[in-house]
């Protein structure tokens, strides 16, 4: 079988449905205003930022998965890979912009997939500072929950590309040079870029148009299921899977997202 079960669906979205709560009672009473900054980055010139708090979120997400389910599979930003002996595994980035976090923005979030045979099938997107969070349901939906309030996501179903509202960073991974090879596009990109939060602003129907660069796939996996079931596209520039992760686009529609690559394919290959 190729589909996870409803019964099996259920159970992960459910435990997945319990973190929110969790990840931010540890963060407010233990870990809120004691960071320590450190840089991954082998070059000196490069700046890839990690804190402590990071490492322990990371930490503790793996222990409540492996206490509830021993045999599934990890990946996270910040530890090893454990290997699944299941058909299910997690991937986790414990704090999804740690630039906006370091500079007290509140626009970072704790990332959650539930991968089912390599697949992202449900996904965890909280905003602690933010208080509240988005998740795919176990009814194939995506939700933003509020005050322990559901409610149902539906991309903005737009047919204006000209007025479409669209967000987008580079990030320094896309240099002044390339940009200028898609001045049309660069043009279009009026709205600020949140991390995550831009992704789920799409599915809330706020934007139409998401473009990032560089990302790991902790980054994207668990954002496929929700962009997905909101009614949304994403793929790479290049129009492959975005399991695969690297360049992304999102769009609320097929005929926006096909204009969006079609912009793209000067800069697509890098």
């Amino acid at each position: 079988m190729n589909e996870i079960s409803k019964k099996d669906q259920l159970v992960y979205f459910n435990f997945l449905n319990s973190l929110p709560k969790k990840i931010n009672k540890l963060y407010f009473s233990k870990l809120k205003g004691k960071f320590k900054l450190n840089n991954k980055s082998k070059k000196k010139s490069n700046f890839d930022p990690v804190t402590n708090i990071d490492r322990s979120l990371e930490l503790f997400l793996r222990s409540e998965i492996s206490k509830k389910f021993p045999n599934d599979g990890i990946i996270g930003e910040e530890f090893k890979v454990k290997k699944t002996k299941s058909s299910f595994s997690w991937t986790i980035d414990p704090i999804d912009g740690t630039r906006s976090f370091i500079i007290g923005s509140p626009t970072w979030s704790n990332l959650v997939s539930v991968n089912y045979k390599n697949t992202p099938t449900l996904g965890l997107v909280n905003f602690p500072m933010l208080k509240k969070y988005y998740i795919t349901g176990a009814n194939r939906s995506s939700y933003l929950v509020e005050n322990n309030k559901f409610k149902r996501l539906t991309v903005l179903k737009l047919t204006s590309f000209n007025n479409a509202k669209m967000a987008g960073s580079f990030f320094g991974w896309l240099s002044l040079k390339k940009q200028l090879k898609i001045p049309k596009l660069i043009n279009l990109m009026r709205y600020p870029c949140s991390d995550a939060l831009s992704y789920c602003q799409l599915c809330e129907g706020k934007l139409d148009v998401v473009i990032q660069c560089s990302n790991k796939i902790w980054d994207i996996l668990p954002m496929i299921p929700l962009i997905k079931n909101a009614g949304g596209y994403i793929t790479t520039w290049n129009n492959k899977d975005p399991k695969i992760a690297g360049n992304i686009v999102v769009s609320s529609n097929v005929k926006i997202h096909k204009k969006v690559l079609k912009m793209l394919q000067p800069v697509s290959k890098y």
